[in-house]
């Protein structure tokens, strides 16, 4: 494939049964680059068990089941192809990682495909306070997923066929919650599709002549182009790391910063580990130049497997190295704990594609969620619903940066007692010197104001379930939500 097309990520959400395995099997059947002899064993396989009728998200499951077995899959499986965009579905619905990597950001979307079961009772119970619709649409705002699509599928079975009148009314009641979450519901096209029947998927449907909008493959190509930060320096957090024979070390990740070209001699942190990148590939091809969004594997001289893991960060050498953090300040939220955080306390921390248990060592201020302003200094404790600002140390070593200059890596989850209790962003970052000595790092030209503005700026949403509540805020555009009670989300 040419180099001509931008590479865009989409991440297919929904309530359970509401048919996104059968639309996103679909696309990739019917666009994506998916070996023929595949398709051939998977229908094979599926007419064996009797399930012909499901071939597209049979597609879809039997990836899903390979994947969680381990079994290395062609990442071009996940990929389709538009007339404008190469499309890769970075996480498939039903993956067990699926809400906490939408959490953490090391599945950053550019584009959210929301899909809507158009059935009777089924609309109704994904659009319901215990159905997944919302809360999925909550998720994506509120970490920055600004483009949506809106899919009312399974047209072929509404009372009647094809209803105008059910189309209609879906619009109304989703675009109406979805202006509350922050959306734009005039800039979101709703397709009227069935994901198996294939009306409205790639070409338009004689069935819903009454519907004038984009089909979903040309709502696709109107996805705004994302801007990429390759202008700053390279970030690059690990996925996986592989022994491929042959070749030899080959690290997997999704450039969230800067460019990665061969040649080019990198730094992984925390360690400091150094080496040469001899080539750069993307879906089997080689690459001159990976950019942010890319996901892509390298191979790297003279490293071993073992001296690299999941949560390591590529960067380039000669342009500000990835160091390990001593120690970070962030701007935390607590969400949904069930009793005080103090000093001590130590949680799981998922911060980009790492996953550490990170000390509280220090509350040092409590501060209003609304007005920005200081409540506290140095508070004994902070519970749900509390804003402040703490003092965090990693137990082990592991790579953070402040939000203002690598938002990907400046986000994160803290996740105890299986489920989120509280967001934040990282404001500064105290990192080691390979040399043994000390540097900080912190927000510069204001960003403290900004970082106090996402709450200044804060509205309350209310309502959208039961016994929660929604505070949305913005820096610079980039808004950052936080999730009061997310125990509904979180399973």
């Amino acid at each position: 494939m040419g180099k001509e097309k931008v590479h865009i990520n989409i991440v297919v959400i929904g309530h359970v049964d509401s048919g996104k395995s059968t639309t996103t099997g679909h696309l990739i059947y019917k666009l994506g680059g998916i070996d023929k002899r595949v398709i051939e064993r998977f229908e094979k396989e599926a007419a064996e068990m009797n399930k012909r009728s499901f071939k597209y998200a049979w597609v879809l499951d039997k990836l899903k089941a390979e994947r969680e077995r381990g079994i290395t899959i062609d990442i071009a499986l996940w990929k389709f192809e538009t007339n404008k965009y190469y499309c890769t579905v970075i996480d498939a619905p039903g993956h067990r990682d699926f809400i906490k990597n939408m959490i953490t950001g090391t599945s950053q979307a550019d584009c959210a495909v929301l899909i809507i079961d158009s059935t009777t009772g089924g609309f109704e119970a994904g659009i319901s306070k215990d159905g997944q619709t919302r809360e999925h649409a909550l998720l994506a705002f509120t970490l920055g997923v600004r483009q949506m699509i809106c899919c009312c599928n399974k047209m072929d079975a509404t009372t009647p066929k094809y209803s105008k009148a059910r189309y209609d009314e879906i619009v109304k009641e989703v675009g109406s919650y979805l202006k509350k979450v922050g959306y734009n519901p005039d800039k979101i096209p709703f397709v009227p599709i069935s994901g198996f029947e294939g009306d409205n998927m790639i070409e338009r449907s004689t069935n819903l002549d009454w519907y004038k909008g984009p089909t979903l493959l040309e709502a696709l190509d109107q996805i705004n182009e994302p801007k990429r930060p390759s202008d700053k320096p390279l970030r690059l957090p690990l996925q996986d790391v592989y022994k491929i024979g042959g070749i030899g070390t080959v690290p997997v990740g999704r450039v969230e910063t800067g460019f990665l070209k061969p040649g080019m001699v990198v730094t992984f942190g925390p360690t400091g580990l150094t080496t040469e990148v001899k080539s750069v590939e993307m879906h089997h091809e080689t690459m001159q130049e990976a950019l942010p969004g890319d996901n892509v594997g390298f191979n790297v001289k003279n490293v071993a497997v073992k001296d690299l893991k999941r949560g390591y960060v590529a960067s380039n050498s000669k342009d500000d190295p990835a160091k390990e953090a001593a120690s970070f300040t962030a701007q935390v939220i607590i969400m949904n704990h069930p009793g005080q955080i103090g000093n001590g306390y130590a949680p799981v921390l998922d911060c980009h594609t790492s996953h550490i248990a990170v000390k509280f060592s220090e509350l040092l201020t409590k501060i209003d969620r609304r007005s920005g302003k200081e409540l506290e200094s140095g508070p004994k404790f902070l519970k749900n619903g509390d804003a402040g600002f703490v003092k965090m140390i990693p137990t082990k070593p592991m790579v953070v940066e402040t939000f203002s200059e690598y938002p990907p890596l400046g986000r994160f989850a803290v996740r105890d007692m299986r489920q989120t209790v509280a967001v934040g962003v990282i404001k500064s970052v105290e990192k080691k010197d390979p040399t043994g000595a000390d540097g900080s790092q912190g927000d510069q030209g204001g960003c403290q104001e900004e970082m106090m503005m996402m709450i200044l700026h804060a509205c309350m949403v209310r309502g959208f379930f039961a016994g929660s509540t929604v505070l949305l805020g913005g820096v610079r555009g980039c808004l950052f939500g936080i999730i009061i009670h997310l125990d509904y989300i979180i399973q």
